[in-house]
């Protein structure tokens, strides 16, 4: 008589549950919502056939619509400025303080400690405390520039439509800092210390050393870095929940935000839905980018 549970007790077989639970994990709770949101991005989606399944198929009007809107050029300027500074501010900061932590000084692990207090906040949390900073009338921030001498009035960072975008950016990059840093870090601990040993007798100065040492052997996590700083700045959207809503007209807006109001405020949720295929469409791009990078780079 054969004994199916055996090869269980065994040890052989439990991977295949593991493996295959991790797979069915992924296909009930990403690739189905993944695979319902572009169904209905082909569809005429609102609150009344939402739940009754009677769509009709609209092809690519969903699209065409997306993309005729006046304040759709505005909104993706927006997201790529977005985008571009955060990424390219979390990666610069973080990477001077990953450097600046790799020397040994006392209290080095406290103060990187502190930093990373502010990582592991919910990004609500963070919304809410940068409210408080940047609020006009009692903020922080204007308090500080006002007793400098530095501005000679009150700038409302999160109503002004000149600067409320950038204010958003400036809270996404103190949120992103400790992130990028501890995983700099990580590939900075890894250069052997004799290679920057024999660079400094041989007469290369700092500046030398960073260029043809530091620079190079980081590149795969410098990738990774700017890889998933991009996607997960595109998943932002606490932070403008919490302090502009997108606003004033649409000043701070920004795809994933205008997503959310398309399908949750106005109930054009098939409209709403295209630009989340075209967001992950993008993010599928960002990754295909860096795996292809990292492949020639190990052939190489």
């Amino acid at each position: 008589m054969l004994n199916f549970t055996r090869p269980f007790r065994d040890g052989a077989g439990f991977d295949t549950i593991l493996v295959t639970l991790a797979l069915g994990y992924l296909v009930l709770f990403s690739g189905f919502p993944l695979v319902y949101n572009l169904v209905m991005s082909f569809q005429e989606v609102d609150l009344f056939s939402l739940g009754s399944f009677d769509r009709p198929y609209v092809g690519l009007d969903n699209y065409v619509d997306v993309l005729s809107r006046p304040e759709a050029w505005g909104i993706f300027l927006n997201t790529v400025k977005f985008v571009g500074i955060s990424v390219a501010a979390q990666l610069s900061i973080g990477f001077a303080l990953a450097m600046f932590f790799q020397q040994n000084f006392p209290g080095s692990t406290w103060l990187r400690g502190l930093f990373l207090a502010g990582w592991i906040m919910p990004a609500l949390v963070v919304g809410a405390v940068w409210s408080w900073i940047l609020a006009g009338d009692f903020g922080v921030l204007n308090h500080v520039l006002l007793s400098l001498g530095l501005t000679g009035e009150r700038i409302f960072w999160l109503s002004d439509p000149n600067v409320a975008l950038y204010s958003v950016i400036l809270a996404n990059i103190w949120l992103g800092v400790p992130f990028n840093m501890i995983l700099l870090s990580v590939g900075l601990a890894g250069i052997p210390e004799d290679i920057y040993e024999a660079a400094e007798m041989d007469g290369a100065n700092a500046i030398q050393r960073f260029f043809t040492i530091t620079l190079p052997m980081m590149r795969a996590q410098l990738g990774a870095v700017i890889s998933l700083g991009v996607i997960f700045t595109l998943q932002q959207f606490d932070l403008f929940a919490a302090l502009t809503q997108g606003g004033p007209s649409n000043a701070s807006n920004v795809f994933q935000y205008w997503s959310w109001q398309l399908s949750f405020q106005y109930y054009e949720i098939g409209v709403g839905s295209v630009i989340s295929v075209l967001m992950i469409l993008f993010v599928i791009f960002v990754a295909a980018v860096y795996v292809r990078s990292t492949r020639h780079e190990q052939l190489a």
